[in-house]
């Protein structure tokens, strides 16, 4: 039995039941030979300009720890098809491959690998899953999280989505993607922990609500945090509410406690934040911020940035990115023992080859690794004979990559809907002879 507590993600299970048997017959057939996998994303979502690049150190986690344990070789032996040769085989492995990718934080296109595997065979093909949805999950989110922050430039931005995520794992990479891509902060006090994130939290309805008096509960709440005083007053009458706040403030500033903020959270946000930022400025609250919450989208924060609202937190629309729930992505295999590969699906077909993405002022070109082209390469080596070329980067370090890559976008592309022409990604003469020669060559 494989013990309930050990983190799922860590399992070399974690994978689909054809990456295995595909290994059982490469281990059968000696097929050992060095393959180059890449990953990329066919197509644009409706609406959406460009991706980010997000969820490579998590790959790199992935990658120096991937091993099967002896009770889930035990499992496996349980398992038709997987002899006891082929178990003792998958017990020694390990990657040894190499891995370059574009760095966290980066902008791209379709069709660009942001990432590519060379390792032997069988281990290139069986890390074929997680690295897919590890690759998926948080460049889906960091690109939505990333529209969010165009939509309210200028506004503090918090993810509160933990409770909405389609599960633990998603919650918490949802919080670092988020906050790669500019958001402020997290609700997700696990996330704050793991990757040092700034945490933001305030009060439920309920806190309210379990209290006599409204009052009562904002005293309450900022005597036992007088360092971080945001009182949720919508729960009954958000204006009334607000009127509390500013009665309470003098008695309150007697105890030393200043009011930092208020938060609404349903209702008319734009035309309640204008009543309660009248209130508090004659009131003499000038100075307490107003955060709101409540369904909110890039949409939604675009018709509410010129509301007077300081931030905002956002959930279910980032955590499940909700007008674009899934990328049309692949990690697909480009060569095998030095020579090139290409599928040749229709609608699907990819280009053969290991790949480099080279970028300029003119746009981006595709091209062959071997290739010398102008502009700036973004594949960069990251893994060699499975070992990463340098520490963890810093979370820091993506962050203000991902800031620096949306204040590069082409003003056109830096909209929340399609307008003008797509970002130029031409495909080099290089690259298109190769394909040529594979299909001239091909079965």
């Amino acid at each position: 039995m494989i013990p309930y507590g050990r983190d799922p993600g860590a399992s070399a299970l974690l994978t689909d039941l054809y990456q295995l048997t595909m290994l059982k017959a490469y281990f059968e057939r000696g097929m050992n030979e060095v393959a180059a996998f890449e990953f990329f994303v066919r197509k644009l979502p409706a609406q959406r300009n460009f991706f980010m690049a997000a969820g490579l150190e998590q790959v790199l986690e992935f990658l120096e720890h991937l091993r099967f344990t002896d009770e889930e070789l035990a499992w496996l032996a349980t398992q038709p098809g997987f002899d006891a040769r082929f178990l003792d085989w998958l017990a020694k492995l390990r990657f040894t491959g190499d891995v370059d990718a574009m760095q966290e934080g980066t902008a791209f296109f379709c069709d660009e690998p942001i990432l590519r595997v060379a390792a032997p065979l069988p281990q290139a093909q069986l890390v074929e899953t997680r690295l897919v949805a590890l690759l998926h999950f948080s460049s889906l989110i960091a690109s939505k999280a990333a529209r969010c922050v165009l939509a309210a430039p200028g506004k503090l931005l918090v993810d509160f989505g933990l409770r909405r995520a389609h599960g633990a794992e998603a919650g918490l990479l949802a919080a670092r993607a988020a906050y790669l891509a500019g958001f402020g902060g997290t609700a997700t006090v696990l996330a704050g922990v793991r990757f040092g994130i700034p945490l933001y939290g305030t009060m439920a309805h309920s806190f309210v609500q379990a209290h006599a008096h409204e009052a009562e509960a904002f005293v309450d709440f900022a005597r036992a945090h007088p360092e971080n005083t945001t009182l949720l007053i919508d729960t009954y009458d958000t204006e009334a509410g607000a009127q509390k706040v500013v009665e309470l403030a003098p008695r309150l500033a007697r105890e030393g406690i200043k009011v930092k903020a208020v938060r609404l959270d349903s209702g008319d946000l734009a035309a309640h934040a204008r009543k309660v930022r009248r209130i508090l400025d004659e009131g003499g609250g000038r100075d307490i911020r107003i955060f709101a919450s409540g369904g909110l989208d890039e949409y939604e924060l675009e018709k509410l940035s010129a509301a007077p609202i300081d931030g905002f937190g956002v959930g279910t629309s980032l955590v499940t990115s909700s007008d674009a729930p899934g990328l049309d992505c692949a990690y697909k295999l480009q060569e095998y023992a030095g020579v090139a590969r290409r599928k040749r699906s229709e609608g699907k077909a990819t280009w053969p080859g290991r790949k480099q993405v080279f970028r300029s002022a003119d746009g981006d070109l595709l091209g062959l690794a071997s290739e010398h082209q102008a502009g700036t390469p973004l594949l960069q080596p990251v893994m060699r004979a499975g070992k990463r070329l340098a520490p963890a980067e810093p979370l820091a370090a993506a962050r203000a990559r991902a800031r620096d890559a949306l204040a590069w976008l082409p003003a056109q592309l830096r909209g929340l809907t399609r307008a003008g022409p797509a970002y130029r990604v031409e495909v080099s003469r290089a690259l298109r002879a190769l394909a040529d020669e594979v299909d001239r060559g091909g079965t």
